[in-house]
């Protein structure tokens, strides 16, 4: 079966959805009876939303229509209004319908309500959790539950075989995008309670790194607090193999990607308890309501009392995380997917 498949997200500056589009079409083309058709336009940037939305929207079907694929997967939460084939899109949560007020209207009008009376056109529909789809369903009526297919993501192997490089400072990471619904504010809050401490927020910035400016300054711990932005690859693997723990304080995740891979390369964790990051953190995982400020400095005190202790736990559980979050399983049921949506 050819499948045409959606690599525009791999372009520039990919988050967890580029991570996505990438390892799953690596794992696709290793995957019996599956013939992948790229797509992708390299010179737009699909952080730009005019340059997002003309590749979606005219680019997008006019490369489906020349891949002679069978099938279009669009792997970017949103799809064209006019397909020219049959579509499998993959929709990772419902973000824009339920915690997104903030943006701009423009925004919410295309990947929101635009989105929201296209998604049930798709053949089928990809999640990642069962938050998720359970979300998917509430808040698009017009969705046949039969369509909707729950995959969790991969995490590339580069996790699993990385080697624990403690660093001598102790260092709590924040990986994803900096807005408001990540929450970064909550770790903030708890580097008073923390002496000497520092955290490190990595991933794209936006107008919300502002306010978490001014209450780093607020509460007199500017100077231990770091924005990287967007890193490199290789950097943001030393990041986990030296930082003492990773922080996933986010109010609303689909699926919560910085989790299952700290989980994979056994680094300490403490998370936000609700959303779907229920799921991902599994048994050994802590888990702190996101706006419990004292629950926080308590659950990250914790660690960085005892950091070789975090880590024998931490390695404990990663066996099952390897094996849980793979790409090849998810390359597996995704292919299944394919072939049901092609009937």
């Amino acid at each position: 079966m050819r499948v045409a498949f959606d690599a525009q997200p791999t372009v520039g500056s990919a988050t967890g959805i580029g991570e996505y589009a990438r390892e799953l079409a690596r794992a696709l083309g290793e995957t019996p009876g599956i013939e992948l058709a790229p797509l992708s336009a390299p010179t737009i940037d699909p952080w730009r939303f005019d340059r997002r939305a003309y590749w979606e929207q005219v680019l997008l079907p006019i490369a489906a229509a020349r891949s002679k694929a069978s099938l279009l997967h669009c792997t970017s939460g949103t799809m064209p209004a006019l397909p020219t084939l049959p579509i499998v899109l993959t929709l990772y949560d419902a973000a824009w319908l339920r915690v997104q007020g903030h943006t701009r209207f423009y925004a919410r009008a295309y990947f929101g309500t635009l989105m929201k009376h296209l998604t049930t056109r798709a053949r089928a529909i990809v999640t990642v959790s069962a938050f998720s789809a359970g979300e998917i369903l509430a808040l698009h009526p017009g969705i046949d539950e039969r369509n909707v297919h729950v995959i969790p993501l991969g995490v590339a192997e580069e996790f699993a075989k990385l080697e624990a490089r403690p660093n001598e400072r102790a260092t709590i990471l924040v990986v994803g995008t900096v807005e408001a619904r990540k929450n970064l504010e909550v770790v903030i809050r708890a580097l008073p309670a923390l002496p000497g401490v520092r955290a490190i927020s990595v991933g794209p910035i936006t107008p919300y790194r502002d306010r978490c400016s001014e209450l780093a300054h607020e509460l007199g711990v500017a100077d231990r607090l770091e924005f990287r932005g967007y890193i490199e690859r290789a950097e943001l693997l030393e990041l986990y193999a030296s930082c003492t723990v990773l922080a996933m304080p986010s109010r609303y995740e689909g699926f919560g990607l910085p989790l299952a891979q700290a989980r994979c390369a056994g680094m300490p964790v403490v998370t936000a308890r609700g959303s779907s990051l229920d799921e991902i953190a599994g048994d050994m995982v802590p888990r702190v309501d996101p706006d419990d400020v004292a629950g926080w400095s308590e659950a990250l005190a914790a660690i960085l009392a005892d950091p070789e202790r975090a880590r024998r736990v931490a390695a404990n559980d990663r066996a099952a995380a390897v094996e849980r979050f793979s790409w090849r399983r998810a390359a597996n049921a995704t292919a299944e997917v394919y072939r049901i949506a092609s009937t």
